[in-house]
């Protein structure tokens, strides 16, 4: 079974291969996808005349901050309109795919967080309510296993529930590694807008997975976040991580062919 993370920059950006390579894959493989959308969430918002406001972590990890009526826009959109395109894209193709949230039937269960640690503009270490931001604690596979035996590809969008049954915004990458952890994956696959992860220029093609966590603080934002979930995505129990480009032929057979993209391993 191979998990496959769209970044939401990228769906309407894909291959135009991509689709008819999910078609073939399926042939011999289980898949499931769950997708990104931030770009659009933060475009909805400001249409809305909700300000997004975004903060970095002590770790150099960057996130949207989430009150209340940025959740309900974050899941509007990304459970809506981004979840409903690429279902609709894979429909086309004659793919039989079902499109989700981590809410339903408990897919994706986290913590909200009640205090979040951050960096401000002076560098300095501030605390500040933790809003509607979850930490992903239980990922539910009863559906999704029912789904996946029966030859559907599930499309999960990356909204939570919490205890008190309010949705939370989840990073995408990181639902995508808990899910592929959880499931046991074969493959986690990671599409992005580059060929995979980049250190001094060179694009690096294989790396362990303690390798992987020593290099996370030299890491630039965005591919931070990527190369953590791959670290997550192991150590939950997927066998391995891939970072690739989802803007070339035939993009998910070319990450399995482990062809020229970053491949983390145990």
């Amino acid at each position: 079974m191979i998990v496959i993370k769209i970044g939401g920059s990228i769906v309407n950006d894909l291959h135009s291969s991509a689709i008819k390579d999910i078609h073939n894959i399926l042939s011999n493989e289980k898949l499931l996808l769950v997708h990104g959308g931030g770009k659009e969430v933060t475009s909805i918002a400001t249409k809305l005349g909700k300000e997004q406001r975004f903060i970095v972590s002590p770790g150099g990890i960057r996130s949207r901050y989430t009150d209340k009526e940025t959740a309900e826009i974050y899941t509007m959109v990304m459970s809506g309109k981004i979840n409903k395109q690429i279902v609709k894209m894979l429909l086309k193709e004659e793919i039989k795919a079902v499109g989700l949230s981590g809410i339903d039937n408990h897919i994706l269960g986290a913590i909200r967080k009640s205090k979040l640690t951050v960096i401000n503009e002076k560098g300095r270490k501030m605390v500040i309510d933790g809003g509607y931001t979850g930490k992903i604690k239980t990922v539910g596979t009863e559906l999704l296993n029912l789904l996946l035996n029966e030859g559907y590809v599930p499309v999960i969008s990356p909204v939570a529930l919490s205890e008190e049954f309010d949705f939370l915004n989840v990073d995408g990458d990181r639902a995508a590694a808990y899910i592929a952890g959880i499931l046991g994956a074969d493959k986690v696959i990671f599409l992005t807008n580059v060929n995979g992860l980049y250190l001094d220029d060179n694009l690096v093609q294989k790396i362990s997975l303690e390798e992987a966590k020593e290099i996370l603080p030299k890491i630039g934002f965005g591919m931070e976040k990527k190369v953590l979930a791959c670290t997550e995505a192991l150590s939950l129990g997927a066998n391995e991580a891939i970072i690739s480009s989802g803007m070339v032929s035939n993009p998910i057979s070319s990450a399995i062919a482990h062809s020229n993209c970053t491949v983390i391993s145990k």
